[in-house]
C-alpha cells in the first residue's frame, strides 16, 4: 500500500490548455486548437474591376496640311478621318487644287477638317544651340526642305532627286528644254505629231510619251507623266541614257 502523501494531483501544464487529445493507441498526441484565422491563409480579395471612363467625342479640328510627294486626296482624307472622305476634302480646297482633284502638287497647302486628336506643336527651339556639360555644342536638326509649287520649285526638287539617283543635269539645261517643249505648262499635251498619230501623245513639261515615261520613271516620284517632278526626272533619266545629260539636248529628242 503506498505511503501517505504520495498521491498528489498532477499540476496542469499551461501549455496543454486549449489542446485536443488524439488517440494513438497507447499515448495521447496533443494538437493545438487553431482558430479559423490560423487554419488557412486569408484569401486575398480581388480588386474591383477598373471602370473605363467613356471617351469624350473629339470635336472636328481644322489644320493646314502640306502636300508631300506621293500624296493623294484619298490618302490624306483617310489619314485624318475626314468626314465625307476625299470628295469633301476636295470641295474644301477646290480653289487651291483646281479642276482636277488628281493633280495635287508637293508643297500645296490644304485645309483639313479632322475628328482625330492633333498632337500639340512642340515649343520652338532656341536658335542658339544648347551647350551641354563639357562645352560641346549640339547641332539643331535641320528643318525638312520645302519647294515652291511652281516651275522653279519643281526643277529644284527634281534636281535634288536626280542627285540622289546619280542622274546628271543642270537647272539651266532643264529650264531651257522645258520652255521649248511646253512653255512651263505641266498639263501640255501634243495631239498632232507622229507620236500622237500612233496613240502615244507627248505629255507634261518635257513632253514625254507614255512608253518612255514607263521605262525611265524614277522610283519615289508619282507614277504620273503630268506630275511635274516625275516628268522632269523621267525625261532627264532618258536624256542621260541617250545623250549623256539633258544639258546636251538642244532640240527635239
Amino acid at each position: 500500500m503506498p505511503g501517505r502523501g504520495k498521491h498528489r494531483r498532477t499540476a496542469r501544464n499551461p501549455i496543454t490548455r486549449g489542446v485536443v487529445a488524439v488517440g494513438t493507441g497507447g499515448a495521447a498526441l496533443t494538437l493545438p486548437l487553431l482558430g479559423a484565422t490560423q487554419a488557412s491563409a486569408a484569401e486575398p480579395q480581388s480588386a474591383p474591376a477598373a471602370q473605363t471612363a467613356p471617351q469624350a467625342v473629339q470635336p472636328a479640328t481644322s489644320l493646314t496640311y502640306t502636300v508631300a510627294k506621293g500624296d493623294s486626296l484619298y490618302r490624306i482624307a483617310e489619314k485624318y478621318d475626314v468626314s465625307g472622305g476625299w470628295k469633301q476634302l476636295y470641295q474644301d480646297n477646290r480653289a487651291a487644287v483646281g479642276d482636277d482633284p488628281k493633280l495635287i502638287r508637293p508643297g500645296l497647302k490644304l485645309k483639313v477638317e479632322t475628328a482625330k486628336a492633333v498632337a500639340p506643336k512642340k515649343a520652338t527651339q532656341s536658335s542658339t544651340p544648347a551647350k551641354p556639360a563639357g562645352g560641346v555644342t549640339q547641332a539643331t536638326p535641320a528643318a525638312a526642305k520645302t519647294y515652291g509649287n511652281n516651275l522653279d520649285g519643281w526643277i529644284r526638287e527634281a534636281l535634288d532627286i536626280m542627285a540622289q539617283k546619280g542622274i546628271p543635269g543642270s537647272y539651266d539645261g532643264i529650264y531651257r528644254n522645258i520652255m521649248r517643249e511646253s512653255s512651263g505648262n505641266p498639263q501640255a499635251i501634243n495631239n498632232w505629231d507622229s507620236n500622237a498619230a500612233k496613240g502615244t501623245p507627248s505629255k507634261g513639261l518635257l513632253q514625254v510619251i507614255d512608253p518612255t515615261f514607263a521605262a525611265y520613271h524614277v522610283p519615289g516620284t508619282p507614277y504620273d507623266p503630268y506630275d511635274p517632278v516625275a516628268n522632269i526626272t523621267a525625261a532627264c533619266n532618258y536624256a542621260a541614257d541617250r545623250y549623256g545629260s539633258i544639258d546636251n539636248v538642244n532640240g527635239p529628242y
